[in-house]
């Protein structure tokens, strides 16, 4: 087997988000935000990205497994001395927005949601394990979406840019890295998740999202200088969902077709981001979709000014793209489109399995942008079997993972400054996608069920041992 070669400041970790595991969904002054209402199940019951959903809660109907997540709010101690065990260097989280600011609006923070967080990474501290802190991970306020209609309003760029410095300001001590958006460029996708809005109409969606990340970029630039002016040593990255586009065939039609599907999904927002400006083919895009943005005066300045200083990305799968293409052609389980790719097996879920395409994806994005770039999701969602014994065996993630830590080894070689490694789910947590328990992640296995039940115990799976020594090892063993 090769040995790669990764820099000595490598940093490897695990990677999860406040909605997805922290639970104590209305203790310490928390308010309610957008995780608090989607049922598990969510997209079996049709939730995700279809118009009309009512933010509303109905324990008769539903169960909500994100109210309990897999407690990690009380049981953080813990948690982070098992990440340690492994030899984490770094731990990618996510502040919940509402537990700082209730609705979202107010003027002076939730002194009891600024202590928690203050506590976990004083934990962190202790064993040395860096954070990496998104400010918003699918978890927009819940009154921000019923009273002001989420990311399409304006006046939301303000209660963040309050929420960001105040975060900045209490933890300028505590948090060198940070990320403003999770998954940004997912939102024309899945509007709900990312902007806080459930469509009106298809015919709607996209003038409503593209609107709605418009308001983000500012937001983020925003967010950007402040950390910079606060924290003067801080580096602030954005997020995106990154899927490299295949064409199915070499018809110049299908190469066409993935090229302009790879450029708005794949490149819209990182191009905003890191190079400040709206790139060309937008013009183009937005014309033949009907598309137009409201850009204040003084938007196109501060989107310049407010660039990040590196790449995050998570990686799940690649995306193979045909002109005309029937409904059998389509591939289930990929959640951002496309048709089946032939060459490549699947999840349990569906979702395609490419770990050549991680290697892709690293030298796609860092030629394109010559910035820092830092892989903080990415991951197999399984079944796990507990043995008698107790033992979970789950050398399919050990797999899975080894290919793809492979395929940063050889990106590394092609030249690409990669910064870290946080695996998405290094515990398991609710499924963000499937709002399920049963579809897990972790090196550490969380005796909780779809239905609720369960004691909560933490054990170490197969892979726990396995991603210890590829971490004592700066991934030389594999």
């Amino acid at each position: 087997m090769t040995t790669y070669s990764f820099p000595e400041n490598f940093m490897w970790g695990g990677a999860t988000a406040a909605n997805q595991l922290e639970g104590a969904y209305n203790e310490g002054g928390k308010g309610m935000n957008l995780a608090d209402v989607m049922p598990g199940g969510k997209v079996r019951l049709g939730v995700i990205g279809n118009p009309g959903f009512d933010f509303k809660i109905d324990h008769e109907k539903y169960v909500y497994p994100n109210h309990t997540g897999i407690d990690f709010y009380h049981r953080y101690k813990e948690d982070i001395a098992l990440f340690a065990e492994m030899g984490f260097k770094t731990y990618r989280m996510s502040i919940a927005w509402s537990r700082i600011f209730p609705q979202g609006t107010e003027t002076e923070p939730n002194e009891e949601g600024l202590a928690f967080y203050d506590r976990v990474f004083d934990e962190l501290k202790k064993y040395d394990i860096e954070p990496v802190v998104t400010l918003s991970h699918y978890e927009i306020p819940l009154y921000l979406i019923t009273e002001y209609g989420g990311w399409r309003s304006r006046e939301v760029i303000g209660f963040f840019e309050r929420y960001a410095t105040t975060l900045f300001n209490r933890y300028k001590n505590k948090v060198k890295y940070w990320l403003t958006f999770n998954e940004i460029n997912g939102a024309t996708h899945i509007p709900l998740l990312g902007l806080g809005f459930s469509p009106e109409s298809e015919e709607t969606r996209l003038q409503d999202s593209f609107q709605g990340l418009h308001h983000q970029f500012v937001a983020s630039a925003l967010a950007v200088k402040a950390a910079h002016e606060i924290i003067p040593e801080s580096q602030v990255g954005c997020m995106l969902v990154y899927a490299p586009t295949y064409s199915f065939d070499s018809n110049p039609q299908n190469i066409m077709h993935a090229l302009q599907e790879q450029r708005v999904f794949n490149n819209y927002c990182g191009d905003v981001h890191v190079r400040g400006a709206y790139p060309a083919f937008a013009t183009r895009y937005f014309k033949e979709n009907g598309i137009s943005l409201d850009i204040q005066e003084g938007d196109l300045e501060t989107i310049k000014d407010g660039t990040v200083d590196f790449i995050s990305l998570s990686y799940y799968m690649s995306r193979t793209e045909k002109k005309e293409k029937t409904p059998e052609e389509v591939g289930q389980g990929n959640l951002i489109g496309g048709v089946k790719n032939p060459f490549l097996e699947a999840s349990d879920w569906g979702w395609e399995i490419d770990p050549e395409g991680l290697r892709i994806a690293l030298n796609q994005l860092y030629d394109r942008y010559q910035v820092p770039l830092f892989v903080v999701e990415n991951g197999l969602g399984a079944y796990d079997k507990v043995e008698e014994d107790g033992s979970i065996n789950d050398d399919y993630r050990i797999d899975y993972l080894r290919s793809h830590i492979a395929a940063m080894g050889e990106a590394i070689e092609d030249g690409v400054e990669l910064m870290g490694y946080t695996p998405w789910g290094c515990i398991d947590l609710v499924s963000a996608s499937t709002g399920e328990m049963s579809k897990r992640y972790g090196f550490i296995y969380v005796d909780k069920h779809d239905d609720g039940s369960g004691s909560f115990e933490r054990s170490k799976k197969k892979s726990f041992h396995w991603y210890k020594n590829v971490i004592d090892t700066n991934g030389k063993e594999l």
